[in-house]
């Protein structure tokens, strides 16, 4: 039945996977509704993002370029694992690895990323976690917020797909700021975008 007919998603991550929880409840609220959450992959041991999967009853799978024998052999092993779990829909959350454009390229459109400013400011390489944050105080910008991107070979350089804006206030830190991007807008945007390209794929399939 082409109705009943969902997205197979891979979350890959690196850390805590607050936005992966943020996908699990939205999944679960209803929110996220044409795809599935199937596979979560870490790249870094121990992550407890993968316990945040395994409470879920998601597959958890740890990869490490080390273990791999390096990135080719890393991309190498995450390609074959998507095959074999006929992943559809790729999101990186908290994902700190640059995937390289032999790896994008096999999945155009088909890989997601959730970046914590107003993509094309505080982006591209070297700017991640709290680092975004800091330039953004520094600079003096009176708006931040979130964007979801589809991802190419260039990093945060792939089409904007949502934003969300969140308004610095006076006294804002790094952390308190990165907190309130995470709150107001990437646990909001990161779903429903997770859910708009899903319900495109299972429509053109």
């Amino acid at each position: 039945m082409a109705g009943e007919k969902k997205a197979r998603i891979a979350v890959l991550v690196s850390g805590g996977g607050t936005n992966l929880q943020a996908l699990i409840d939205a999944q679960k609220s209803g929110i996220i509704k044409s795809g599935e959450i199937v596979l979560v992959v870490s790249n870094k041991t121990g992550a407890y993002a993968l316990e945040r999967a395994e409470k879920a009853g998601i597959k958890a799978v740890t990869l490490t370029r080390k273990a791999c024998g390096g990135k080719e052999g890393f991309e190498k092993a995450l390609c074959e694992l998507l095959e074999a779990e006929k992943i559809d829909l790729i999101v990186l959350a908290g994902f700190l690895a640059i995937l390289s454009a032999d790896f994008t390229s096999r999945y155009p459109e088909r890989i997601i990323n959730v970046h914590p400013s107003l993509i094309p400011s505080f982006c591209g390489e070297g700017f991640y976690g709290l680092t975004v944050h800091e330039r953004a105080l520094e600079y003096g910008v009176k708006v931040t917020g979130a964007t979801v991107h589809f991802v190419n070979e260039i990093p945060d350089g792939g089409k904007i797909i949502l934003q969300k804006a969140v308004y610095i206030e006076d006294g804002d830190t790094p952390e308190v700021l990165q907190r309130r991007v995470m709150e107001q807008a990437e646990w909001i945007i990161l779903p429903q975008a997770v859910e708009k390209v899903s319900a495109d794929i299972v429509n053109k399939a």
